[in-house]
Parts: structure tokens; sequence; C-alpha cells
């Protein structure tokens, strides 16, 4: 049972309706997330920065790649939301993460996400190490910002309890 309701747009003041209709607008429909956060505006800001992160992210990396660092990272944080929306989005591209033959980037991608899900304090050298054959400095401090912010996510919907949206739950029988 969530802890906190999901807002809904006939319910928000003006302010609220204006920042909900400019993300309509640009991105599509509020999820049970965002309709938790946009009670509080800076807080829906500051989670939504996520998106800039994700397509500077996808602009070395790739989707498949950032979406098997998002999976990584949830499944390692154990937010059932963010795993099954991450599991959906890679079922339906047919991949199976437990048996999917990884490029040697995307696994170095998929270990730090785990690694700094872990254990931020104690991430192996040897991470970095790899990380730095695939990506410069520059890429590395987005990657790690990505990762900082999709843990955030995570957080939030496992602290705030918030339910799964409809479309997720068939996912979660797979």
């Amino acid at each position: 049972m969530p802890y906190i309701s999901q807002l809904k747009y006939e319910d928000a003041n003006e302010e609220t309706k204006k920042v909900i209709d400019a993300w309509v607008a640009e991105h599509g429909p509020l999820t049970n997330m965002k309709e938790t956060l946009i009670h509080s505006i800076p807080a829906f800001h500051a989670l939504m920065e996520w998106f800039p992160l994700e397509e500077a992210c996808e602009s070395f990396l790739g989707e498949r790649a950032v979406n098997f660092f998002c999976y990584a990272i949830s499944t390692t944080n154990d937010c059932l939301l963010c795993s099954i929306f991450f599991k959906k989005i890679l079922d339906d591209a047919g991949i199976d993460f437990a048996t999917f033959d990884f490029t040697d980037e995307e696994r170095v991608l998929v270990d730090y996400g785990r690694a700094i899900t872990a254990d931020a304090n104690h991430i192996d050298p040897q991470i970095f190490a790899r990380m730095k054959e695939f990506w410069n400095e520059e890429q590395i401090v987005t990657i790690t910002a990505f990762a900082t912010l999709m843990i955030a996510t995570n957080i939030i919907n496992k602290s705030l309890q918030i339910n799964l949206d409809e479309e997720l739950i068939p996912y979660t029988k797979r």
C-alpha cells in the first residue's frame, strides 16, 4: 500500500497543472511514480533530470546498454517497480537478461551498475580500469551521475511503496 497518494490532474493546483501539461506535451502521460513525485514540484524536477542524463548516456552507450545498466541497478537495489519497468523493455525486445551474451562494454556497464548500487564505497578498481578502456572521464562521470539518479528513483519507489503501473503487472509473471 503506497504511503503517498498519486496526485491526479483534477486535484492539482494551477502551478502543478502547468508542470504536468508541459511534461505530458513533451513525454506523454505520467506514470505512478511521477504522479507521486508531482506532489512536490522541486522533487519532480530533480528526479526528472534522469531523462537528460539518459539521453547523454545513450549518445555514447546506446539505448540497449542503458537499459541493461538500469535493469542491473534496479534488480541489485531490489526495486520492484523499476526492475519490472526495465524487464518489460528487455522482454519486449526479446532479450533475456539472465542468458544474454553481453558485449565487453555492456558487461563492464552492468558490473559497474551492480557495484555502485551494492556498495559505492568499495567498487573494485578493476571495474574502473575496464571502464577506462571504453569511456573517457567525462563519460564516466555522466554514467555515474545517471546511476545515482537511477538509484534515487529506486529509493523513491521503494520507500514510498509506489504501486506498479497497470501495464507492468503482466511482466511480473514472466
